[in-house]
């Protein structure tokens, strides 16, 4: 992995508002993989979570930036706290993850440091109404200041076509650690020493018995992963396959709503520092979700040799290998394809064993984290030489954005005036943004 800048170690200002999750682990990998190549890299995130510790454990820097996960009357005061902590961090390239730190970075920066902006997933999709056509005319306003969008999948980024947001396109499919997301050894048995949550070894799996096939879903409890949908599909499962068992792994605002309706061959283990145990304990992994960009889950799944099950949204099809999509991919939203999908994999043992050796040789060749992290080396050596040269530019109108400079020049460059009247202009843009 390869950047070129001014300097003999660029440094790298990741903004990221999830801290745990999909979006923390690509920001994680990331931050490992540019470390290691010798760039200079901080992640720019709110307290708690896992993201900041790992980050530190890897030898980044961490500014702790107090963001709420979705816009609201603080957004201001969260926009001038990055734009502080990008004046004092002076980055050669600023990459915001997810649509809450895209906002906020690109209001922030606006177009002074090269940025990259990548979505994980549209925020648009997430919400409906107002909340809706608010976000959309924002990702299409916001566009004009990145200097490159990130895609995880093609699929992605024609949803973002498709709403008419014109940005300068990058298609760089996530890539997962396929030395540390991988089979269990051969004389390992997954299951042993697991039936119930009262074991105090710490890697103990709390599943539901008596021992049966076991169905895994790994996310966030929440809308958009889907699990509500599993729950819907499982008695037919079990009408079925009368000893499958299902756990959910992960936390989210449905959690309560979900273990209300759950049966009592359903387990919820919570949050977990490592889903990898629960990937090789699984018969099946299940991601049922309602959007995504390209989703973590299945992909770590895959590379620990385990067959999925996922529905036909943003990016799933560009995970799968070839010939598999026919066995592991149902339509989001509903129940009964879904059952009819688990169900058949868990009477087909070979074929779970079969679509697991495949998916695993998928992963490993199309998916290791270390292609994604080249390419979006490439990305950023663009960016810089393209500032180095005094080429950057947009690929839509930017409105109140200089010519590209280090943040840490802009008071000094303006004065206090000027610093006064992009405060003014900043919180402007930030009402126009919260208005209905």
């Amino acid at each position: 992995m390869h950047l070129s800048a001014a300097g003999p170690r660029p440094r790298i200002l990741h903004v990221s508002q999830p801290v745990d999750g999909g979006v923390a682990r690509v920001v994680t990998d990331l931050a490992g993989a540019q470390l290691a190549a010798g760039s200079d890299v901080v992640v720019a995130c709110p307290d708690g979570g896992g993201l900041a510790p790992a980050v530190l454990a890897l030898g980044g820097g961490v500014r702790l930036w107090a963001a709420a996960r979705a816009p609201g009357p603080r957004l201001v005061r969260e926009v001038r706290a990055l734009r502080r902590i990008v004046e004092r961090t002076r980055p050669d390239v600023v990459h915001a993850h997810s649509a809450k730190a895209g906002l906020a970075a690109r209001l922030a920066v606006r177009g002074r440091v090269p940025t990259v902006f990548q979505p994980h997933a549209w925020s648009f999709e997430a919400v409906g109404g107002a909340a809706a056509r608010l976000a959309l005319n924002w990702e299409r306003w916001g566009a004009g200041w990145a200097d490159r969008i990130v895609c995880v999948s093609e699929a992605e980024r024609r949803t973002g076509l498709r709403a008419g947001v014109a940005g300068r396109w990058a298609v760089i499919p996530n890539g997962v650690d396929t030395g540390r997301f991988s089979p269990a050894p051969a004389d390992a048995d997954m299951k042993t020493d697991m039936k119930t949550d009262t074991d105090t070894d710490a890697v103990a799996l709390p599943v539901p018995g008596p021992a049966g096939p076991l169905v895994v879903c790994v996310g966030r409890l929440c809308r958009q992963k889907g699990q509500d949908v599993l729950l819907d599909a499982w008695d037919a499962v079990r009408a079925r396959v009368p000893e499958a068992r299902l756990v959910l792994v992960g936390d989210g605002p449905d959690g309560a709503r979900l273990r209300d309706r759950a049966a009592g061959s359903v387990r919820f283990a919570g949050a977990v520092a490592d889903p990898l145990p629960w990937y090789r304990a699984a018969d099946l992994v299940v991601l049922p979700s309602r959007w995504e960009g390209m989703a973590l889950a299945p992909l770590e799944a895959m590379a620990c040799g385990r067959p999925v099950v996922l529905t036909d949204v943003d990016g799933a099809r560009e995970s799968l290998p070839a010939g598999a999509a026919a066995h592991c991919l149902v339509p989001p939203g509903r129940p009964e394809p879904l059952a009819a999908a688990v169900t058949g994999l868990l009477l087909d043992p070979p074929l779970r064993e079969a679509l697991g050796r495949l998916g695993r040789r998928h992963v490993r060749d199309a998916h290791d984290v270390r292609r994604t992290a080249a390419a979006v080396a490439a990305v950023y050596g663009e960016l810089l030489a393209a500032r180095d040269t005094g080429t950057a530019g947009h690929a839509g109108p930017v409105r109140h954005a200089g010519p590209v400079r280090r943040a840490g020049a802009v008071r000094r460059a303006g004065g206090p005036v000027a610093a006064r009247r992009e405060e003014h202009v900043e919180h402007i843009e930030c009402r126009e943004f919260l208005k209905p």
